[in-house]
């Protein structure tokens, strides 16, 4: 577990109450009277707002379907994953040790929950300018650029292109899981790169989960090779 100052200067922000922040990294597996799915549910209801807020003044040519479509790129459990992994967030999550040798420090969901129950904190203690303004940096550092073309580019098309160039391999694509009843299923898929796990997303169908998962490994893959 690494020290919590260097992931609050990382945020630019540092908690007055300790226990908030130690709250929002505490996953429900680490077996304490808290965890931080409370914090997540709101978390995901501020990011909403503050993603809305932001593309409906960046894009003020744009109408309500374009607006959505964007939202739901970056207000979603790859988006959220690429925000968590500049913060190297997984290093700092209170996991069981049962959760932590299956991964959980780098599976996707729990990396975006934590990235919510963050901002859910952050929002309780200071506000919602303040995490509208954590938000927007880490947006924009995250993306080098915000556009239509930008967010619905085909993931797995980049990612293939990129794997191909530098390993001579194609990338895998691995069914882990499907949650809940028929009518509204969820799918994990994990993306395999020359015999590694890469990363895993959900998502509403396989096709959704794919991308989502080509996404985080295509942005790890892109700092690995700079």
């Amino acid at each position: 577990m690494d020290d919590l100052q260097t992931l609050q200067a990382q945020l630019g922000y540092y908690f007055q109450k300790k226990e908030l922040l130690i709250e929002a990294l505490t996953h429900k597996s680490y077996k304490q009277p808290y965890n931080n799915e409370r914090l997540e549910f709101l978390g995901d209801a501020v990011l909403d707002l503050i993603v809305g807020e932001y593309l409906y003044t960046k894009f003020r040519d744009f109408d309500e379907g374009k607006l959505s479509k964007m939202r739901a790129s970056l207000v979603n459990e790859g988006g959220f994953t690429a925000l968590a992994n500049h913060l190297k967030l997984g290093q700092y999550i209170y996991l069981s040790n049962a959760e932590e040798n299956n991964s959980g420090r780098t599976k996707s969901s729990l990396l975006s929950n934590a990235f919510e129950a963050l901002m859910g904190a952050i929002y309780l203690e200071s506000g919602l300018a303040t995490v509208q303004n954590i938000t927007i940096e880490l947006l924009e550092i995250v993306h080098d650029e915000i556009s239509l073309d930008s967010l619905f580019k085909d993931y797995k098309t980049s990612l293939q292109e990129l794997t191909q160039a530098h390993y001579g391999t194609t990338p895998e694509y691995h069914l882990i899981a499907a949650h809940g009843p028929d009518h509204k299923k969820e799918f994990e898929v994990a993306v395999i790169i020359d015999g590694k796990r890469y990363a895993s997303a959900c998502g509403k169908s396989k096709k959704q989960a794919q991308q989502e998962a080509a996404q985080i490994a295509l942005e790890l893959l892109s700092k690995e090779l700079k």
